[in-house]
């Protein structure tokens, strides 16, 4: 199928993998998404894949803040100038800004409530999903990525960790809008001429209306290309455990406890693994060597309560990453720091990224104060995700062994019940 039929009993999915993306249902903090409206109306929308609305809230931003000249208001207001904040405004524009602004991030709220309501229900009806798509144009599938890998190529360059991950509409008008927003404000020569030490220089030819912009989209490309990330990653999980469970748990599998091997020639190779593609790699080529699909058992484990992360990795996604209120101190500090870098010696850039370092260190502190991060490390050990039982011939062992080594088992060990 291509998409979900009108006529199927299924309501609703937690998935759906199209040719330009997928989009997903997953549990979201709905403060997280209505800072993120506040801080550019559209970036929360499209944190939950409402694209069409996030585009038009995005465009709504830029046109009616650069005629209202609330960015240079807000510029002169932190900065103590306070006749000039309200000389440079618009009243032809101003009152047209709020009710859109305060929409935005009520909205954002609201529709993030709603979206964990619906992503519960289709958690429940646990229907399955298309894992691949392709198509003339485009090829789009389920897979496993490391989450900083993400971050860091929107850290380069804002939109291009959605590229990473395939979610093609959202990266398009990010790179777009960036690259238009970034001209306007005339960042790069700004950068330029930080880095050679001229900052006054820098100061005069940056366009503060359009650089106090940029502070909000870089950060929230970095961080929701990372969080798309982790919900992939765990969505990738959650299918294959579907596909294991439905394929490879035969009824007709004989457990090694419950196999009377007359013959001494049947023996059992046990295995652990990730879940990623490997594993699938691996079945299909134990397959093709002749052992049938009612013969492997393929086990999905249930993972005990562990401590949150810091970091997820490929490996480890668990959605709680600790980095919301670190993203969100970031944001504002290194909106707070361009702002003063305007009146302070080392101009907006560098100041707005000693800001962005400095929200981010202390959000990251509070985050671990907080949760008593520090007060439980003894599980560093990363826990399997699966275990493959074959049953096969004892001539077959090695060829299998082989094959689970190849495509990266974690373990492996072969187990022969006929040895005294």
């Amino acid at each position: 199928m291509d998409r979900p039929k009108l006529n199927s009993p299924v309501r609703r999915y937690k998935a759906y993998v199209g040719i330009l993306g997928t989009t997903q249902l997953y549990l979201r903090n709905p403060f997280m998404v209505a800072f993120a409206s506040l801080a550019f109306p559209g970036i929360g929308h499209f944190m939950l894949d409402k694209y069409l609305r996030g585009y038009l809230l995005f465009v709504w931003e830029l046109y009616v803040n650069f005629n209202a000249h609330i960015n240079l208001a807000i510029l002169y207001s932190f900065t103590g100038e306070f006749q000039m904040a309200k000389d440079v405004l618009n009243i032809n524009w101003v009152l047209l800004y709020l009710p859109t602004l305060i929409f935005s991030i009520w909205d954002s709220y609201r529709s993030t409530v709603d979206l964990n309501h619906q992503y519960i229900l289709a958690a429940r009806e646990d229907a399955e999903i298309r894992v691949f798509n392709i198509d003339s144009i485009e090829i789009n599938y389920l897979d496993k990525r490391t989450p900083w890998n993400a971050a860091i190529w929107s850290a380069l360059m804002p939109g291009l960790g959605q590229l990473l991950i395939h979610r093609i509409p959202a990266a398009f008008f990010v790179i777009v809008m960036f690259i238009f927003i970034a001209q306007m404000a005339k960042l790069l020569p700004g950068i330029h001429y930080t880095l050679l030490g001229q900052f006054d220089y820098a100061k005069s030819i940056i366009n503060p209306q359009w650089f106090l912009n940029l502070p909000s989209i870089y950060l929230f490309s970095i961080y929701g290309a990372y969080i798309s990330t982790v919900a992939h990653n765990n969505l990738f999980d959650w299918e294959q455990s579907k596909f294991l469970k439905k394929n490879y748990q035969h009824h007709n599998f004989n457990m090694p406890f419950k196999k009377a091997n007359e013959s001494g020639e049947r023996m059992y190779v046990v295995s652990t693994f990730d879940h990623s593609n490997y594993l699938e790699l691996a079945i299909t080529a134990i397959q093709m060597k002749g052992i049938a699909k009612e013969n492997i058992l393929g086990v999905s484990m249930d993972k005990r309560g562990e401590d949150r992360k810091l970091f997820d990795t490929i490996h480890s996604s668990d959605g709680f990453s600790l980095l919301d209120l670190p993203f969100v101190f970031a944001t504002l500090f290194c909106l707070f720091g361009s702002v003063y870098g305007f009146i302070l010696t080392w101009g907006p850039v560098l100041w707005g990224i000693i800001g962005l370092f400095v929200g981010l260190g202390l959000g990251l502190i509070i985050k671990l104060i907080t949760t008593k991060k520090y007060t439980n490390r003894e599980n560093k050990l990363k826990a399997t995700e699966v275990v493959l039982i074959i049953e096969c011939k004892e001539t077959q062992a090695e060829i299998v062994m082989n094959l689970l080594w190849e495509n990266h088992a974690l373990g492996v060990r072969k187990l022969d019940l006929n040895i005294a």
